[in-house]
């Protein structure tokens, strides 16, 4: 056994006396973001790994949209994903996939817009938007508790 531990450290300590050389982690994408996503309406952030229609490594995934998407950070696998917002094909705001912010019907449409040309959507849209509510314009941070 002796001899099994010594060719061991034979291999080992010739590993260690080498000068140090950094080496790239597969998560460097995460610590070094392509840019932040800010929602234009309710001001979430979120970096950003990717902008487009194929996020890399997710087999031959195609997005309907142009989309800011970060690796999912609860998964080791590199195929998964999450959309974090896009642009309103109407008015172009930068706008988080939060159901009181868009929605997604063939394209993404702020809410704002979606009000404003509410009766150009299917009755089952207009009826699901009477669930929600069109925040306000301002952060969170910045709203009052008072109408």
């Amino acid at each position: 056994m002796d001899g099994g531990r010594r060719s061991l450290w034979e291999k080992i300590i010739p590993e260690l006396k080498r000068p140090h050389v950094p080496r790239k982690m597969a998560c460097e994408t995460e610590r070094n973001p392509l840019g932040v996503f800010k929602c234009q309406l309710c001001a979430l952030t979120a970096p950003y790994s990717y902008q487009g229609q194929q996020p890399p490594d997710s087999q031959s995934v195609v997005l309907l949209e142009e989309s800011y998407v970060m690796r999912d950070p609860f998964t080791p696998d590199k195929g998964r994903f999450l959309i974090v917002g896009s642009r309103c094909s109407m008015c172009g705001r930068l706008v988080c996939v939060g159901p009181e912010c868009s929605l997604f019907y063939s394209k993404r449409f702020c809410l704002p817009c979606v009000q404003d040309n509410v009766d150009a959507f299917p009755q089952e849209i207009q009826q699901d938007l009477e669930k929600r509510k069109v925040p306000s314009m301002r952060p969170a941070s910045q709203r009052s508790s008072q109408p």
